[in-house]
């Protein structure tokens, strides 16, 4: 949020960091999660369970 560290950001601020992000599948089986970074997983980790799976 305009370069600096929140410890509330918006839901917007969380939607756009996750811009980029892409799911590339292959022979319409094997599914990978590309472009993600760490504070992608952090933020991940935040959200629960079901997130991890997704985004694993």
């Amino acid at each position: 949020m305009k370069k600096k560290p929140s410890q509330r950001p918006t839901a917007r601020w969380v939607f756009f960091c996750f811009q980029g992000i892409h799911v590339l599948t292959i022979d319409d089986s094997e599914r990978h999660v590309v472009n993600l970074q760490p504070r992608h997983q952090t933020i991940i980790n935040c959200l629960g369970d079901i997130y991890q799976q997704i985004y694993s």
